[in-house]
């Protein structure tokens, strides 16, 4: 059975959101999923699941979150060879340049440590509407059949 771990790090509340709906989709597909907080979890749970999620939010101008900093370092020092990973997090557009930076930061993080990118990240505004939640739906999906596919190879 795939297995996902999804670490999310939420000010707002919006970021608990779009794992709560990532979480809720991998659950009604079938799948084996732990949801978390990111100043609660050890990156190297990653280690243990075929997906990985990181759900962060953007700080100021383009800051990570500060309780994820050291989640942050430490996943840019791992090897997720084999691991595919995904990113989603909320943003305000209202930072312009800044907006969700997180997010992108975050792919690098994953891409560094050898993971496989399994689908586009998604960057919502503020809080999810119904286009962002079918977004987010596409975006499980998405991982879910790069996940499979690998298992096949």
């Amino acid at each position: 059975m795939i297995t996902a771990q999804v670490v999310f790090a939420t000010i707002t509340g919006n970021n608990e959101d779009v794992a709560d709906i990532i979480t809720e989709r991998f659950e009604d597909r079938g799948l084996d999923v732990n949801q978390s907080e990111i100043s609660q979890t050890d990156p190297t749970v990653f280690n243990e699941v075929d997906i990985c999620i990181v759900c962060p939010y953007t700080y100021d101008e383009g800051q990570l979150p500060e309780e994820g900093m050291d989640f942050y370092d430490e996943l840019n020092e791992m090897d997720l060879s084999g691991k595919i990973f995904g990113v989603a997090g909320s943003g305000d557009v209202f930072y312009e340049e800044y907006y969700n930076l997180a997010v992108d930061k975050f792919e690098s993080a994953f891409l560094k440590a050898g993971a496989t990118k399994g689908t586009d990240s998604v960057k919502i505004n503020l809080e999810p509407d119904e286009i962002d939640i079918e977004a987010l739906d596409e975006f499980v999906d998405a991982l879910i059949v790069k996940a499979q596919t690998k298992n096949n190879d």
